[in-house]
């Protein structure tokens, strides 16, 4: 089995032969799991489940895998949500995908011990909320937020969410596309061929719907909310500017051990970090 993955270009082989092995039940359903893996799936999407940031996360066919990369931008957002303090915070994750990252983040905010999606409940320390436009995305995400006390809403950035959430959002996440239109061509197989094209393709310059999210996010975040992107390196400069033409002071945060790039975008403070 492991000859079989290293053979069709799975680097970290050893590893994926053992969860492979692992996740079947028989020698048949190992043998049709590992078929799946060397036609081209993403693992996460054979054996139905993604590890991030210590939760198992539900992953069906077609749905967005969560990056480990990201895993940077829930650092970033419970670092400056625990600069305010105060009570429970509100978190809506847009273009939540399978739900990881607002997910990961209410966790971390409940101060969970042990953050398990499916042992845990977020409802009496924080108000989660999750939405994306793809229904097969809204439909992973409900098995992944719902059992933890969170709502998940199906539609078009805000669109999606209660009109109630106005002003109340403290930590809002938007992990949408950022790849330019012309670049897709160049990602893995894995990606390009079995994540929906929504969920990969940002525009011209990758930040057509990251620039959206970012125009419209101040009327919906609490005073010191913070809205959260990630961007590459180079697209950080424009990343910044929009956030700024929507009335909220950017910060550029940087992680050279994932080579993630995240911007954010805060209301109510005067100052650049």
């Amino acid at each position: 089995m492991t000859a079989r993955l290293r053979a069709a270009g799975c680097v970290f082989a050893e590893d994926e032969a053992a969860i492979l092995a692992e996740s079947a039940r028989s020698p048949d359903e190992l043998a049709r799991l590992v078929a799946r893996r060397v036609g081209g799936e993403p693992l996460e999407q054979v054996v139905g489940w993604a590890e991030f940031y210590g939760l198992r996360i539900a992953v069906e066919p077609g749905v967005f895998v969560p990056r480990r990369r990201s895993e940077f931008l829930v650092s970033v957002a419970v670092g400056l949500a625990g600069q305010r303090g105060g009570p429970a915070p509100v978190i809506v994750d847009l273009c939540c995908g399978t739900g990881a990252l607002g997910l990961a983040v209410a966790a971390l905010l409940s101060r969970q011990d042990e953050p398990d999606p499916s042992g845990f409940t977020v409802a009496t320390r924080v108000e989660l909320h999750a939405a994306d436009l793809d229904p097969a995305a809204v439909a992973c995400a409900r098995r992944n937020v719902e059992p933890a006390g969170g709502h998940v809403h199906a539609g078009d950035l805000f669109a999606a969410l209660p009109s109630g959430l106005a002003g109340r959002i403290d930590v809002l996440t938007c992990n949408a596309p950022y790849v330019p239109t012309t670049e897709i061509a160049f990602m893995p197989a894995e990606a390009r061929d079995h994540e929906a094209l929504i969920a990969l393709d940002g525009g011209a310059d990758g930040l057509a719907v990251l620039r959206r999210a970012a125009s419209a996010a101040a009327s919906w975040l609490a005073p010191n909310g913070v809205l959260l992107v990630e961007t590459s390196e180079r697209q950080a400069p424009a990343m910044a500017a929009a956030m700024s033409a929507g009335g909220l002071t950017p910060q550029v945060h940087e992680d050279d051990e994932s080579g993630a790039t995240v911007v954010a975008g805060v209301t109510g403070v005067t100052g650049v970090g």
